[in-house]
């Protein structure tokens, strides 16, 4: 990625690629952090989003006094600070159409308008077809808000409710619709890789031409919300409700409720646009472990070690000169080796260099926000980039034995620093995103324009020029 303004030339065949994808707009909201800005405090500021809550405020989310006094009880979550708001006049929906929706849908609907404002792009004006492609997580909403009103059930009918407003099906097809999109509208569910898998299928849809522009992510809202969550010995949550990633004491995650979503156009258009420029996806790709692992629920170092490399290659990057990895890093302490293990197999087909690349992880910020993991690392990565700094990946006080970062390219980013390149010179030039669970992989180049296109909502074009 380039950082510098002025190393970046338009007019170089390798950085403007037929397969480069440019991120000209994002949008997102954690715990915490609603909005790009909010989320690069937290960031820069080393601060947790995961909060401890009270008694009486999970009382009146609904958990029972019983529950209370288990011992094993964490009072820990991430949640969203206005879960239960939407604009839905924005939409042109009725009050019963906006109570009946998934907030899934809702936030993704408000996110995804968010994402092409921040591009500076609306559909009506748009010269060109925009796609969608993104997923949500489990839809508690319908059993635990809408089944449990007979009347609702009867007056509107299952199937108007399940459709209309609440499968994970019509996602994508909901914003289309309100949107007047005419390109590709696909929903995708691959679990906790799904907003990486849907930005690694947005991009191929811009490279085949089958749109123009497209907007890609995930959303996950937990429900109840604002509750805890019992710890059971074995299982992948944190016992004290911290996520460690790639530290000795870590112990599991924190799942989060969180909606990440990034606009993409082919880098050759958006240049010609004046859009101002995120980042540049110089390739990625996607694989599956199959039956090479102990276990279903369990990682695989060769299958994430191929699809990394796979991707590496498709980018036409030296791993060597990679300086940063926004890994998937849960804080599990065998999911953590893993995946270590699987970046170092896969960088040492290209590098024998050791150290030279730091690694971190935004799940001790946000906690694991399921089907928007993915996106909500890549988005951390471009703002690091547009403010040429790295936060510091929380928690971390000694490295876990089990990742073995001796002797490996890897090192963990402990503290805020600037970002300078692999070679500790200047600014970054090439990062990566790795959502190694789930076997998907993103390197990308980052461009920083300082050039507004013509037209462009003066937010965009201030956003240009503080680069």
């Amino acid at each position: 990625m380039y950082q510098d303004p002025n190393a970046f030339d338009p007019n170089d065949d390798d950085a403007v690629s037929d397969t480069a994808i440019a991120i000209v707009g994002m949008s997102c909201r954690f715990a915490n952090a609603r909005g790009l800005d909010a989320y690069w405090s937290l960031l820069s500021e080393g601060r947790e989003g995961v909060e401890t809550y009270s008694d009486e405020e999970l009382i009146a989310a609904g958990v029972s006094p019983a529950m209370l006094r288990n011992r094993n009880y964490v009072r820990r979550g991430a949640p969203l600070t206005d879960m239960e708001c939407f604009d839905a006049s924005l939409f042109g929906l009725s009050p019963r159409d906006a109570a009946i929706m998934d907030p899934q849908h809702r936030h993704f609907l408000e996110c995804a308008w968010e994402a092409l404002e921040n591009a500076g792009h609306t559909p009506q004006r748009f010269d060109g077809t925009i796609g969608v492609f993104a997923g949500s997580g489990h839809n508690a909403y319908m059993p635990y808000n809408l089944l449990t009103n007979p009347k609702l059930v009867r007056d509107v009918g299952l199937f108007l409710l399940r459709h209309t407003s609440n499968d994970k099906d019509f996602l994508t097809t909901r914003v289309s619709y309100l949107f007047d999109l005419k390109g590709p509208s696909i929903n995708v569910q691959t679990a906790c890789s799904t907003s990486l898998v849907s930005i690694h299928m947005a991009a191929q849809s811009l490279i085949s031409g089958e749109c123009d522009m497209a907007i890609a992510g995930g959303t996950s809202i937990e429900l109840p919300h604002r509750q805890g969550y019992v710890f059971e010995e074995g299982e992948i949550l944190s016992p004290d409700g911290h996520c460690r990633p790639f530290d000795a004491d870590s112990q599991g995650t924190v799942f989060g409720s969180g909606v990440a979503v990034v606009a993409l156009r082919r880098l050759a258009d958006a240049i010609e646009a004046g859009d101002h420029i995120y980042a540049v996806l110089r390739g990625s790709a996607i694989n599956n472990d199959g039956a090479g692992k102990v276990g279903y629920l369990a990682p695989s170092v060769d299958g994430q070690a191929k699809v990394i490399a796979e991707a590496l290659a498709m980018a036409d990057v030296d791993a060597g000169s990679i300086s940063y990895v926004e890994a998937h890093g849960t804080g599990t302490p065998v999911g953590d080796p893993i995946e270590i293990a699987a970046l170092t197999q896969a960088f040492r087909q290209s590098t024998d260099r050791v150290g030279h690349c730091a690694i971190g992880s935004v799940k001790a910020n946000i906690g694991h926000t399921d089907t928007a993991a993915g996106a909500a690392g890549l988005i951390k990565v471009a703002l690091s980039l547009h403010n040429r700094e790295l936060p510091a990946s929380l928690n971390f006080t000694a490295p876990n034995p089990g990742c073995a970062f001796e002797g490996s390219p890897f090192r963990v980013q402990a503290a805020r620093a600037p970002w300078l390149t692999a070679g500790g010179r200047g600014p970054p030039s090439r990062a990566a995103r790795a959502s190694a669970r789930s076997a998907s992989a993103a390197p990308m180049r980052m461009s920083c324009l300082r050039k507004r296109r013509r037209g462009a909502p003066a937010a965009a074009a201030a956003a240009a020029r503080s680069c």
